[in-house]
């Protein structure tokens, strides 16, 4: 990557990190048409980085809202289950999906997400 894309990324980065840090997750709504647009990633190859980013980006928020005395127990692993499994099934999903029909899965997400918290 050249550095003007690097400082791109980095900046990007940081928008993430804050996005994910109060909001709780959504940053990969911002990593992933970073990647597709600026990096010049398919949106496979945008989809299972994202992942890879969003990790300890998750991390770090957990750790300040864990001592923050903000974290249940009985609810993570409620959902924690689920999710697990969900991720595994959307993981070995994404490799058999063409591209195309990645971004309009994840475009529409991205648009219910945004009406429901509007309406």
């Amino acid at each position: 990557m050249k550095m003007k894309q690097n400082a791109a990324m980095a900046a990007a980065g940081c928008a993430v990190g804050a996005v994910n840090g109060i909001f709780g997750g959504g940053g990969g709504m911002i990593v992933v048409p970073l990647l597709t647009s600026v990096g010049k990633k398919t949106p496979l190859a945008a989809h299972a980085t994202a992942i890879l980013i969003i990790l300890p980006v998750s991390l770090a928020s957990s750790i300040v809202y864990l001592c923050a005395g903000l974290f249940e127990t009985e609810l993570f692993l409620a959902v924690g289950i689920g999710v697990l499994a969900g991720g595994f099934a959307g993981a070995r999903l994404l490799g058999k999906i063409s591209p195309a029909t990645a971004t309009l899965v994840f475009a529409a997400v991205m648009l219910a997400a945004g009406l429901k918290m509007l309406f």
